[in-house]
């Protein structure tokens, strides 16, 4: 089991490594939308979908719009420019989303009554998730694109060793001191200890990263980028909290068994359909 989870992970980091430095904006939008699809199809059983061609159908049509919708922004994101004419209001939809979603977490297994057998609700929650997932990352890697290709990588990257480091500072710090649970209805393993050790753990890391990174990389000045850090590491513990609320709620351990070893897209990604969108609007637009 430990050689199929180190496999694929390798494969994975190659992947993504890949589609960072080697594809351009179109394509690395492309296949975007490819992980949005399979993550819409995985969301389906949340709904309690079971069937599989209507699985494949509601996922199917997720891409073809996805991809529609890319297409026709192909000369746009080519340049660096990101769905501009709504990314802004899509990813503050996010964060608004998010706050609704603690209040889910909160009000565990209570709310459940408010969205649990509903698969329309569902669906909602699926597209309010992973469309400003998409753009979130799509605007933080092409942002400086024309001056200079790689600004983003940089930018995108952070967000993503912050959100994993912070996560592997929890785990560590949940292991030697945990004692109190974060949401024992949801995610019994997690406590509040371990958010402890991963908020340390995002400060450290954003106070030593705008230290070492380039001077142009950050727009904002270091106490509100370390804030924002630090806010971002919250709410992808919540982005996992939720996640972990719906599959208890459908019954299921893993949201798929697409990547051997790790389970689903939903169970890689969780953490930062939460903080990317939550990053990038604050970073761009409120900062």
């Amino acid at each position: 089991m430990l050689k199929q989870r180190v496999l694929s992970a390798i494969v994975l980091i190659a992947i993504v490594f890949s589609a960072l430095f080697w594809f351009s904006p179109f394509y690395f939008a492309l296949a975007l939308g490819v992980v949005t699809t399979l993550g819409v199809w995985e969301w389906t059983q949340f709904a309690r979908i079971k069937n599989g061609f209507w699985r494949l159908l509601i996922a199917g049509l997720a891409g073809a719009f996805l991809f529609l919708l890319i297409f026709g922004e192909a000369d746009y994101l080519n340049v660096g420019r990101v769905f501009e004419g709504y990314a802004q209001p899509v990813l503050l939809a996010s964060v608004i989303w998010w706050i609704v979603a603690l209040g889910f977490v909160v009000r565990y297994p209570h709310s459940a009554k408010l969205w649990g057998k509903s698969a329309l609700l569902q669906l909602v929650f699926a597209v309010l998730t992973l469309i400003p997932f998409l753009i979130g990352v799509l605007r933080l890697r092409l942002d400086g694109y024309n001056a200079n290709p790689y600004h983003g990588v940089m930018l995108l990257l952070y967000v993503f060793i912050l959100v994993w480091a912070a996560d592997s500072g929890a785990y560590f710090a949940g292991r030697k001191f945990g004692k109190h649970k974060l949401a024992p209805k949801v995610s019994p393993g997690k406590t509040w200890q371990g958010v402890i050790g991963g908020l340390i753990t995002a400060v450290v890391l954003a106070a030593l990263f705008i230290q070492i990174a380039p001077n142009n990389l950050f727009t904002v000045s270091t106490a509100p980028f370390v804030l924002l850090s630090l806010c971002t590491v919250a709410i992808s513990v919540l982005g996992d909290l939720t996640e972990s609320m719906f599959k208890r709620e459908s019954g299921i351990k893993d949201s798929s068994n697409l990547i051997p070893g790790h389970g689903g897209i939903l169970d890689r990604i969780d953490s930062l359909t939460a903080a990317v969108p939550f990053f990038a609007y604050f970073y761009f637009y409120v900062l």
